[in-house]
């Protein structure tokens, strides 16, 4: 009898691990096999920025499942490169792994998890051994033993990661400066009434925040220090410096192969399918149609990841199932959170609502008065439990009037 083709996932990561998963949960009989560069098993990357800087988890702390469950499941993790896919032969071409040699699987249906690669800088000293970034558990173990008492930490990058890392490293009592280009957070991701509240809160705890400023050079000093030169003509002087500016979807194997790709992502369709039969992408190198404004969208969080990687799964089996969650994700910093649902920037008007503990909701609602988005900022105590509740309206794309959502003696849940 032939050898059944395998089920391939590229990329060992969050989604990679979860759609090995699903795969077995949906009933799939024949080998899965689950190709990583790097030598872990999969795992979540929210702790990198936090608990596993701070000392509060570790790399075990971080694992999506214990190794006996892929053992279990019969799910071959291979440690190797893939050099190639072919859609018409359908086989991917890997070096590396036990046998450090060129070989070739065969797959009957194919998923590209591949995620991304960090943003380097292109400016002189950007490639100096002391520059670093944060993408994997190895980075975040790098990252961790510079985080020292006292330590000068100088951060490039006032989005999700810098400032994740930036509240870490003051937790371990070190002094950080936060350099961003643009004139306010996090502008790419919230509103700008929450980036201000976000600036606020970690000027208040010490963090020095430089806005509209950009770095112009690193130089390694005799001491072993780095001075960071500014575009504003001074300078910083860092024992540690992290380069936290984003990512660039790894779509490299996809356009070798021929698929489409589109304006940050490979293509999909609202199935996860590419443009190749029996190929599929999801998670942050995936670009899809978005389920609430219909533009093609790519995110890089969590749920994304967790739900995409269900999806895929399904459809790598023939199920025929449409990915149609709304966006959701947060950001842990200090003792605060901020949690964003939906898509606020299709939002025509904007209603707060005001929380205890300084906490606040802003609803944003289109032109119809249907909500397209929530985003949400205070205590973590505060924010999270009304928050659950936005996160359910936004999703059952409700139309509550303005009134009842600004008013905090209506209960969110009598709005569902």
């Amino acid at each position: 009898m032939p050898t059944p083709r395998a089920m391939v996932i590229v990329g060992a990561g969050h989604v990679g691990g979860r759609a090995a998963q699903a795969l077995r949960a949906f009933g799939w009989t024949g080998p899965i096999v689950l190709i990583g560069a790097e030598p872990h098993l999969p795992y979540e990357r929210p702790p990198l920025s936090k608990g596993l800087l701070t000392g509060a988890q570790d790399a075990a702390s971080c694992a999506l499942r214990p190794a006996a469950d892929y053992d279990a499941d019969q799910i071959s993790h291979v440690v190797a490169w893939v050099e190639s896919i072919d859609p018409v032969q359908r086989e991917v071409v890997i070096t590396g792994g036990p046998q450090r040699a060129e070989r070739r699987i065969a797959y009957e249906a194919l998923l590209l998890a591949t995620g991304g690669h960090l943003r380097r800088l292109d400016i002189p000293g950007a490639d100096l051994p002391g520059i670093l970034g944060l993408r994997t558990l190895d980075d975040a173990a790098q990252i961790a033993a510079q985080l020292q008492p006292g330590a000068r930490v100088v951060i490039v990058g006032g989005g999700f990661i810098g400032l994740e890392v930036a509240a870490s490293a003051w937790q371990r009592g070190c002094e950080v400066t936060v350099i961003e280009g643009a004139p306010r957070l996090l502008g790419r991701a919230v509103p700008e009434a929450i980036g201000a509240q976000v600036l606020a809160l970690h000027r208040a705890r010490g963090v020095e925040v430089r806005l509209g400023t950009l770095p112009t050079a690193f130089e390694r000093q005799p001491d072993g220090s780095t001075q960071v030169t500014l575009n504003d003509g001074t300078a910083l002087v860092a024992d540690t410096v992290l380069v936290g500016i984003g990512i660039a979807p790894a779509t490299e194997l996809a356009a070798q192969a021929g698929l489409a790709l589109g304006r940050s992502g490979i293509a999909v369709d609202a199935q996860l399918a590419t443009s190749a039969p029996g190929v599929f992408a999801a998670g942050d190198v995936a670009e899809f149609p978005s389920p609430l404004g219909g533009q093609p969208i790519r995110q890089e969080t969590w749920q994304n990841a967790e739900t995409q990687a269900r999806v895929a799964a399904a459809n790598m089996l023939g199920q025929g199932m449409a990915f149609d969650a709304s966006p959701w994700f947060w950001s842990d910093q200090f003792d605060h959170q901020i949690q964003v649902s939906g898509e606020p920037a299709l939002g025509a008007s904007v209603v707060t609502r005001p929380l205890a503990g300084g906490a606040s909701i802003d609803f944003h609602l289109d032109a119809a008065g249907r909500l397209v988005g929530a985003s949400g900022f205070g205590p973590v105590s505060a924010l999270a439990k009304e928050f659950k509740l936005a996160c359910m309206l936004v999703e059952r794309r409700r139309q509550p009037s303005p009134e009842a959502l600004a008013d905090v003696g209506v209960k969110l849940k009598s709005l569902l």
